[in-house]
Parts: C-alpha cells; structure tokens; sequence
C-alpha cells in the first residue's frame, strides 16, 4: 500500500514491467550473496533467504527511497558474526538463532527509538575518511575470514595477524579441488561482471556450483558443502531477553552501521526528480524491517549500494522491485531449497571475498591524502583500529576519531586580521598575497571564524590576545560577522578577554553581531552595558567611526594622525 500511494507516478502496467524485471534481477544476485553473507556471520545460509524477504518487504512498504534494497551487507554480517561469536562460542545451533533474533530486534528497537528521539542526524555521525578506513578494515577482515574456505582448511582463529600466518602454514594441506572450485567461482563472477556490469553472475556462479556439486560428487571427494537447508516456510523465532544486555552493546554498533549504510546508499541512487530521503522516516522503515525480521530468523539488515545499483541498473522505479525480490527469496526457500543444500562453500567464500574487495579502496585513501594528510591518518588508524581490536569495537574507534576530528577542526578556529584594499571598498584577511592593503594605526580589526563555545573559546581569546600584543592598538574591532553563535562558557571568556584589553588601555568593539550572537548578548544584559557606542553594525562601519573619532588619513607612506581641526 505505502510503495503503490507513495510512488503513484509510476504505478501503471509499464512501470510495473520495468520493477519485475529489475526485482528478478537483483533476485539473481542478492539471493546468492545473502546466503553467502550469513555464513560470514557464522549462520546457516537459509537466514540470508530469510533477510532477503522480510526485511526487505517492509522496507518496500515505508522506506522511502525508491529503489533502496535492503537485505544484509557485508559490514553488517561480520559485525553481527563478531557479536553472536562472543555471546554464543560454542556455536551451538538453537543458542545461536535465538541469539541472532534477539541481536536483530535490539538493532530494530534502537532505530525506532532514535526516530523517537528524532536522531535522523546520526547517519552522518562517521566521518567521511574514518568510514573509508572502517570499511577497509572491515573488507580485510573478511578476506581472512573467508581464506580458510577458498583452500579447504581450517584453522583456530585468535588475531587478524596470527590468523595471517595460521593461513599461510596451512596452505600446504589445502585441497586443490576446493581451491579449483573457488578459482572457477572467482573467474565467472569477474568475468560476467567485465562483460555485462550488473548481471545475475553470482545466480550463474550458484547454479554452475551446484551442478558441478551433483554431477561430480564433490561432497563425497572432500569439498566441503552447505549441506541440508529445511524447506518452506521460516519458523517464529521469538528474542531472548537474557541474552539482550550482553547484545545491547554490539546492537548500538550495528544499528549506527546500518542505518549509515542505509542513507549513503539511498541517497547514492536518488534522481533529480526522486522524492528526497526522509532520514527519520528511513530509522521507521529499517527498524520495523529489523524488529519484524528478527521474529522469522532474519539477520540485521540494511540498504546496499551493490544491490541498489542492481535494481536501478535493471530499470526499477518503484519499491516494488524489492517486492518481487522477497517473492524470489520466498520460491527459493519453498522450492529450491534441497538444491542449495549441493552448493560448496568455496562457492560462497569467493562470492563473499569478490563483493568485499570493493570495501577496500587504495584510490579513496589516496585522494585523502593529496586534499588533508590529518584526516589520511584518521583513515588508517581507523583501519588498524579493526584490525588490531575487532569490528565492533572499530565502530567505536571510528565514532572516537569522527568526534576527535570534529573537535579538531573546531579547538583551532581561523582568526584573522581584516585590512581594506587600496583604493576599494573591500574588506578582506591580511596575507601575503595581498602586501598593499590597507590597515588603521591604533586600529586592529580582527575576525574569528564559526561557532564559539567551550572547545575552542580558550583558544580564540589567546589568539586575539596575541593579535594585540603585536599590533598594539587603542582600539579591538571584534568582527564576529562569521560567528554564528556564542555559547555561554565562550562568552565568559570574552569578556574577561575584554577586561584584559580594557586593563591594556584597549577599548574592545563588537562588531557585526549575527542575531543567534546578538541574542545572546541580550540576554546576557550586555548591550546595555556596553551602549551603542560599541556595538556597530560592521566592519565598515567600524573604520568610519574609528576615522571620525581620530581624524586619520592615508598616505603612500602608511596611515598617519592629520592635525585637527
């Protein structure tokens, strides 16, 4: 109903052709890679299917992107792998369902109580270049985790770096018919994506697998295989609230990934004439999908750019393509489910490792670098950070270096010294480019840049303050034209700044107050205090009455007093 109401324009008999198509499409590729994603969190390959359908229905009947697929990703399956491993070790089966519903409700619960406290803003809570870093380590991650299954050998995992050479001393016992099979795997997916971007090449890599798998009797030659997947129907699976405080902790990582996930991609597909996406209504339409999910099995989920750029890629405009892909998901379980049980898992590694290289990417690291060599490192660290301490607490050292960055950029702010070009009524920073503006002896006009509060008041003060034991004027303009607000710790230090100056002999002028500025200075009984007189409307209005007060004129060789009159 909400897909048919929402996107009207497009519901008639040939927009519907163009979503079936599209939606059988990306079928044909979601489908493998959602199976292949549940076994990367460690959980039987049928909860992909069931990702594949529930979430991704209810996604189709609020979301509010047009095209957005929902499903899992490969963040989100090793980050939920990362988390069901600590709570279940043992891998138990029915302990480890149960563990997956009740760690997808909590991440559906935590995203409808963030549209509850109208936390839509968070998706842009990781910055840009720490999420490049996040998600290279996330792709190295499960390069390593899927190796073992490329070369049919097992080892017990402890680090990203033992693992490293665990897999290096095992290759020697690797099964050169499981490597075969994960090569011919390798070579279809990338070979079909080479000639025909966003074709079904994971469907034809799974079908290949699977007949090769019954022709061959690759199971009973020591490649290992998926093995039985129950048909029909997923069973009610009810959450665990015993275990959800050991849960909780992983579930707020996973929802912040998700619904990130799930507005960069939405937003990555929006066309010019696409209704915007709703962020708020994008935490309603991904919770529900996931508290809903949990209830069948699924796995978290979330909005996938791959996935997305299949359905556009195949003509989808409506979200009823993600429709008619649940509809392939729920065939392929009442049907086809005996066959998937042939499928080798080398099969699946490689589809895995094949669809996560793009997580990894040198260009983006490198184009970092040329524009901020700072937020460069921020980016490795980042990557380090899930190497060296795991997914989950990555997402912590992410949200960290995001908040580290933010205040960074924001302790040190721009505070310059504003001069007139010669012979313009321009005002502009004094530099080295520009040697022949203008400046007023005995006047100092300077400009701080962007919101002042406790951060990074103290630093402003002391860079003004070093600003007047250089020029030495009678007189501060403080140009706070570029000052959109002052907070409250912010204005007390100015106006011990002010105190100081005053103990100098400097009389301080405020100048070009914004009204969220002037405000506070109202409300701080300051305007009466300070009286008309030191309050101008701006910097050129500062010059004037500085010029009328002492009667200062220009010449070649500087500014010098004129007598007066």
């Amino acid at each position: 109903m909400q897909a048919a109401s929402m996107h009207g324009n497009d519901s008639n008999a040939g927009g519907l052709r163009f979503d079936v198509v599209a939606g059988l499409t990306a079928a044909a590729v979601v489908l493998p890679k959602a199976m292949a994603y549940a076994t990367v969190a460690g959980l039987p390959v049928q909860v992909g299917l069931y990702t594949s359908l529930v979430p991704m229905a209810v996604y189709g009947l609020l979301g509010s992107s047009r095209v957005l697929s929902v499903s899992s990703t490969t963040t989100l399956a090793i980050l939920t792998g990362a988390q069901l491993g600590a709570v279940v070790p043992d891998g138990d089966p029915t302990k480890l369902l149960a563990a997956t519903a009740t760690l997808t409700a909590l991440v559906g619960a935590l995203l409808l109580l963030a549209r509850l406290l109208r936390l839509g803003f968070v998706a842009n809570f990781i910055s840009a270049p720490v999420l490049t870093g996040f998600k290279a380590g996330i792709g190295l991650v499960i390069l390593l985790d899927q190796a073992p299954k490329l070369f049919g050998v097992h080892i017990t995992k402890q680090s990203f770096f033992a693992d490293i050479l665990s897999v290096v001393r095992a290759l020697p016992e690797a099964s050169l018919l499981t490597v075969a099979v994960a090569a011919a795997t390798v070579i279809v997916l990338i070979g079909m994506e080479l000639l025909k971007p966003h074709s079904p090449a994971p469907l034809i890599a799974v079908a290949g697998a699977i007949a090769a798998s019954w022709i061959f009797h690759l199971g009973a030659q020591g490649v290992s295989t998926v093995g039985h997947i129950p048909q029909g129907l997923p069973s009610l699976t009810l959450p665990n609230l015993a275990l959800a405080l050991q849960l909780l902790p992983g579930a707020f990582g996973i929802a912040l990934m998700s619904f990130t996930e799930t507005i960069a991609a939405g937003r990555a597909f929006v066309r010019p004439r696409d209704p915007p996406i709703n962020a708020n209504r994008e935490l309603v339409a991904t919770g529900a999908a996931n508290l809903v999910g949990s209830l069948l099995g699924a796995m978290p989920g979330g909005g996938g750019t791959s996935q997305t750029g299949v359905v556009r890629a195949a003509g989808g405009r409506t979200q009823a393509a993600s429709l008619v892909t649940a509809a392939a998901a729920l065939a392929t379980m009442l049907l086809f489910a005996p066959l998937l049980g042939l499928l080798p898992n080398a099969t699946l590694a490689a589809i895995v490792i094949v669809y996560s290289i793009p997580l990894i990417q040198p260009a983006e690291f490198n184009a970092i670098r040329r524009v901020r060599t700072m937020e460069f490192r921020w980016a490795i660290v980042a990557t380090l950070g899930v190497l060296i301490f795991g997914t989950l607490q990555g997402i912590v050292i992410a949200v960290i270096l995001s908040l580290i960055g933010l205040a960074s950029q924001t302790f040190h702010p721009r505070v310059t010294v504003i001069g007139r070009k010669r012979g313009a009524d321009v005002l502009r920073p004094l530099g080295p480019e520009n040697p022949d503006d203008e400046t007023f002896e005995g006047l100092l006009i300077v400009r701080p840049e962007g919101r002042l509060f406790f951060i990074n008041a103290q630093d402003v003060v002391d860079q003004i303050a070093a600003l007047v034991g250089q020029h030495k004027p009678r007189v501060l303009a403080l140009d706070l034209s570029r000052v959109p607000d002052i907070e409250y710790s912010a204005l007390q230090m100015l106006l011990e700044g002010e105190r100081r100056m005053a103990e100098q002999a400097v009389t301080v002028w405020f100048v070009g107050l914004n009204p969220g500025a002037l405000e506070v200075i109202r409300h701080a009984g300051l305007d009466t205090l300070l009286g008309p007189d030191r309050l101008l409307f701006n910097a050129r209005g500062a010059i004037e009455r500085y010029t009328a007060l002492n009667s200062l004129t220009v010449n070649a060789a500087g500014l010098v007093p004129e007598p007066k009159a």
